[in-house]
């Protein structure tokens, strides 16, 4: 894990990959407590017949079930300290580009791309790279934004 104290040592990170975390298990009872959780009960994540149907092979997780990880590997990549506080601050681009399989594993790479400074602080893009294990595809790619405040 990445361990950075200030801001300034992040800002000097940008145009590099802080890390990418270790495999993750997407099992069928975490896709269907995400259905719960957000009442997205779409039969592609729940039913292997419905997704075998829509050329799957079965069920799929959904795409913000995916992207909802990237916090969690976030905090497995790197940890700052040295800030007052440090929020989500939303995307720039989504994509989904292939389907995760229930039973596949995926892991994810966060490349710094880009700074800015905002009132009291600045905002990060991070570059989140979701990977199914295998085939080496990314299932998801997102710049999400971060933000830290002195």
């Amino acid at each position: 894990m990445l361990k950075l104290n200030g801001i300034d040592e992040l800002i000097a990170r940008v145009g590099t990959d802080l890390g990418t975390t270790d495999w993750y298990d997407v099992s069928q009872a975490r896709i269907t407590a995400f259905a719960q959780g957000t009442e997205d009960f779409e039969s592609i994540h729940l039913d292997p017949d419905r997704g075998r149907e829509a050329g799957f092979g079965g069920t799929i997780a959904h795409g913000l079930y995916t992207l909802s990880l990237g916090p969690k590997f976030l905090y497995e990549i790197f940890e700052m300290t040295g800030h007052s506080l440090g929020l989500n601050y939303g995307f720039d681009t989504v994509r989904f580009l292939s389907p995760v399989r229930v039973g596949s594993r995926i892991r994810m790479t966060a490349r710094l791309i880009d700074t800015r400074p905002i009132e009291n602080g600045y905002r990060f893009t991070i570059r989140q790279i979701f990977q199914i294990e295998g085939p080496d595809k990314a299932a998801c790619v997102a710049d999400s934004v971060v933000a830290y405040f002195h």
